[in-house]
């Protein structure tokens, strides 16, 4: 089941919503947010759901292991074992095949290939768990005595697919004391329908013509052409996984839960440190707090620090070789800009710094999207004057035409129009009522118009499931 389907959006989501306010008592409510979730995710794939109950059976031990034993030496133990089963499944699950392969290739072996279908959510959910019991191992939450609670932390249904990785300090006192305001209702709904409108109107329209350019020939894309498909798909993976991520806080406002926010308008920025300050903030914080720590030989080092970083950013987001070289890729931008330093950075023209990081930008997602080394080297050689088939075709004359009006509103739309729409009614403050009361129509009226086209290109059945499900 996926967010942008009429199913979730008008049979589970009101149901969940109807049982939920049926149920006076808080614990009723987290048992019907549990048994929601857990059917959300066994949804087309039941087998999801017994590994996801025993990795939280475990990491509950884990985490009462952690708060009971006396010594540092059994607190170690503990969160060694967590930390081992964690990694471990998701290097089996996701990357056991990818390895053996790689083994045979370069040894000119037979070793069996292990065939493991992929698990939508797996690291998301499971790089939650890891938070979890390093931070019961830090002090720096208790660990939760409820399996029920923690099992309500790792299943919630909002963020259990695509994220945001929330931690459980963010939400822990929510799952013992809560309660929904009709501004939590408001807000939250109208963040499900912008995600919403994100994911259907935009990103699903901009991945057709992604397809048509990027998913074909990509030998035979002219250099506009390779430009063009690359800048779209930038456009597209933004509001395909954004739109999820506001989709996913909205519906956690509805029920009381505070997620923290996943993206911050990141093509706003002005170098690649602040890209990644601003994009899928969730999992940049992780890497942040939790690797970046690490010692080599005793002592930290910056650099490697930032290399291993970068490096697991790569390999978590697949069991692909260009995976790791988009990690790569981003580390190296990092640590030149480390080495030049933020007052020098801030001294560089602001027009160049805008060029500099969106070039970088789209050439980096032209690499997460070729997992085919082959056509990634093609996609390389048709950006430069090296390509054979010219600077500019028809096709991408004739797509730029057909969907103009859809690039202009992807583009107009990468900035905070939400936020500087919703700062208005501070605007109307010293004034009459009534301006305000006609902003707050106005953004009923928008919000209702959304869904209504939204439902309606909904009823498409080749709507692209959330880009980010398989990660």
């Amino acid at each position: 089941m996926i967010f942008s389907s009429l199913i979730f959006t008008y049979a589970f989501l009101p149901l969940c919503l109807i049982l939920y306010g049926l149920i006076k008592p808080l614990k009723g409510k987290n048992a019907v947010l549990i048994i929601c979730s857990l059917f959300f995710y066994a949804w087309g794939e039941p087998v999801r759901v017994g590994l996801l109950l025993i990795s939280s059976v475990v990491n509950y031990f884990v985490g009462i292991g952690i708060g009971g034993l006396k010594t540092e030496k059994g607190k170690k133990a503990a969160i060694s074992a967590g930390l081992v089963f964690n990694i471990g499944m998701i290097a089996v699950i996701k990357y056991s095949g990818f390895l053996m392969t790689n083994v045979n290739a370069a040894f000119k072996s037979a070793l069996p290939v292990p065939e493991i279908a992929p698990l939508a959510g797996i690291s998301f959910y499971t790089f939650q768990i890891i938070s979890y019991i390093v931070d019961c191992y830090w002090g720096k939450v208790e660990p939760q005595k409820s399996f029920f609670k923690l099992l309500l932390y790792i299943s919630l249904f909002p963020q259990l697919i695509a994220g945001p990785i929330v931690r459980y300090s963010t939400i822990a006192e929510e799952i013992d004391n809560r309660r929904t305001t009709l501004r939590d209702y408001s807000e939250g709904f109208t963040r499900f329908v912008v995600g919403l409108a994100k994911k259907v109107i935009l990103a699903d329209q901009l991945h057709r013509v992604v397809d048509d350019f990027l998913g074909g020939n990509v030998g035979a894309l002219t250099i506009g052409g390779t430009w063009y498909g690359v800048i779209l798909y930038s456009l597209y993976i933004y509001f395909d996984f954004s739109g999820y991520s506001d989709m996913a806080i909205g519906i956690g406002r509805i029920f009381g839960f505070h997620f923290n926010e996943n993206f911050d308008h990141p093509y706003l920025c002005k170098d690649i440190t602040e890209f990644w300050q601003r994009w899928h903030i969730s999992l940049g914080s992780f890497f942040r707090d939790y690797l970046l720590p690490v010692t080599f030989f005793g002592r930290r080092n910056k650099y490697l620090s930032l290399a291993l970083v970068w490096l697991c950013t790569g390999i978590w987001h697949g069991a692909s070789w260009n995976y790791v070289i988009w990690g790569v890729y981003y580390g190296l931008f990092i640590v030149l800009e480390e080495l030049i330093g933020k007052k020098r950075m801030k001294k560089i023209p602001l027009v160049i710094r805008h060029i500099y990081s969106k070039l970088v930008i789209i050439i980096g997602f032209g690499i997460f999207y070729f997992e085919d080394v082959k056509k990634l080297g093609l996609f390389f050689r048709n950006l430069t004057p090296a390509n054979p088939n010219g600077w500019l075709g028809l096709s991408e004359k004739i797509s730029v035409c057909n969907n103009l009006f859809l690039i202009i509103i992807a583009i107009v739309c990468t900035f905070p129009l939400i936020k500087w729409f919703g700062k208005l009614p501070e605007k109307f403050k010293s004034k009459s009522g009534g301006a305000k009361t006609v902003v707050s129509i106005a953004g009923t009226a928008v919000s209702i118009c959304l869904l209504v086209l939204s439902s309606i290109l909904m009823v498409d059945a080749t709507t692209q499931a959330f880009l980010y499900w398989h990660f």
